[in-house]
């Protein structure tokens, strides 16, 4: 009897996590340019409703692919995370990653999908010291709502100022880092990620211009 293997997704674990690795990166190096991963997310995930006891509206709805697809192209078993209190999410990330979950006051990446705890995050992140200020945490936001209000931000990467809509999520997170005043060049970068593959981060040291 020969037992036949079946491959449950198409993703490239090389060359696609390397392409999403740098849309990330554009994002990180340019804020507030938005960049796409449903492609890479889908090619990682488009089987993912076949698995044993999956509900694939269940999993699409709870807009989780786009999660673990970061998470599958950030963590790895040298870094640490935190799905705050979401067991599920931590499981898969574990089994994905092999990543060491973490507290969210030593965790190197903060995966929250529920907004009422996005403050708690932002509170008690680390956020690096004065001698290394890259050891910070990252925190990976779920972004789905309608742009409801105009931001200008500054700082580096951005040519003089720019002015985005944003969501309430956005404005909220960047208005709660900003109350931390870190000691300059401390702080805590911040990805959104929407269910549609929407990416687009700003980093520690950009401002919100009063």
């Amino acid at each position: 009897m020969t037992l036949q293997l079946t491959k449950k997704y198409s993703f490239d674990t090389v060359y696609d996590s390397q392409r999403m690795f740098r849309l990330i990166l554009k994002a990180m190096s340019n804020p507030t340019r938005v960049v796409n991963i449903k492609e890479y997310a889908i090619k990682l995930f488009g089987d993912y409703q076949d698995l044993p006891g999956r509900n694939p509206s269940a999993v699409f709805t709870t807009r989780r692919i786009t999660f673990l697809a970061v998470a599958m192209t950030l963590l790895d078993n040298e870094v640490s995370f935190n799905a705050f209190k979401n067991q599920s999410l931590t499981d898969e990330i574990v089994s994905l990653t092999l990543a060491k979950r973490e507290n969210i006051e030593a965790a190197d990446f903060i995966f929250i999908n529920e907004l009422k705890y996005v403050g708690y995050a932002i509170e008690n992140a680390k956020s690096g010291t004065l001698a290394d200020p890259h050891k910070s945490a990252t925190i990976i936001i779920q972004n789905d709502d309608e742009p409801s209000c105009c931001l200008t931000l500054s700082g580096p990467g951005i040519d003089g100022q720019i002015e985005i809509a944003a969501t309430q999520t956005v404005r909220d997170a960047i208005t709660m880092r900003a109350t931390q005043n870190y000691e300059y060049p401390q702080g805590i970068d911040l990805i959104f990620v929407s269910g549609n593959g929407d990416l687009f981060a700003i980093p520690r040291l950009v401002k919100v211009v009063a």
